[in-house]
């Protein structure tokens, strides 16, 4: 556990931290959110198979989340 007043360190993901640029060979912002929305629909099907109700909603509210991301970006790129 780590002490008052000292961050905990953070892992090594290969990129720098709080950047929202895109690495090369990675998919950039709507890929991601796609991926996202697809592993949390399995997730929440899993939540709701073993009656985690409030995971389930949660994750729920996660999937609409991305699912909403995707549609507005969509909308401004045909704009």
């Amino acid at each position: 556990m780590a002490k008052p007043g000292k961050k905990r360190a953070r892992a090594a993901s290969g990129a720098r931290a709080g950047s929202r640029s895109e690495e090369p060979g990675e998919g950039g912002v709507d890929e991601a959110v796609a991926f996202i929305a697809e592993q949390v629909g399995a997730l929440r099907k899993l939540a709701e198979r073993h009656k985690l109700d409030v995971l389930h909603y949660l994750l729920g509210m996660t999937k609409l989340e991305a699912d909403e991301h995707l549609r507005l970006r969509s909308k401004r790129k045909l704009s």
